[in-house]
């Protein structure tokens, strides 16, 4: 196992008021995704725990694109690895980082 921290500096704070959402499953070639609005509003924290060693640098690469992206300042994610493609691992966090602006109705 592989456990590894991204914090970044964000433009703006994250849109919404809901204070946790999960995504996704932890199976093969899929990952989970736990986004808690615990931050301050200019910081996001992306805490990674994979099987999948030595991709450190993917992991880093994937991570700054949705930063660029989404500006997901105030929030923490937690995210379980099951050897998800980037492909895969960038379509969860845009649908965590979507579920975080939801309505809580």
């Amino acid at each position: 196992m592989e456990d590894l921290t991204f914090r970044h500096t964000t433009l703006k704070r994250a849109s919404g008021l809901k204070p946790t959402a999960i995504i996704g499953v932890v199976a093969s070639g899929n990952l989970e995704v736990l986004v808690e609005r615990v931050m301050p509003d200019a910081e996001c924290l992306l805490e990674i725990r994979t099987a999948a060693e030595g991709f450190g640098d993917v992991w880093e690469a994937v991570v700054a694109d949705f930063v660029e992206r989404y500006s997901p300042g105030g929030l923490k994610f937690s995210i379980n690895d099951g050897g998800a493609r980037p492909d895969t691992v960038s379509l969860r966090l845009a649908q965590a980082a979507r579920l975080m602006q939801e309505d809580d109705r």
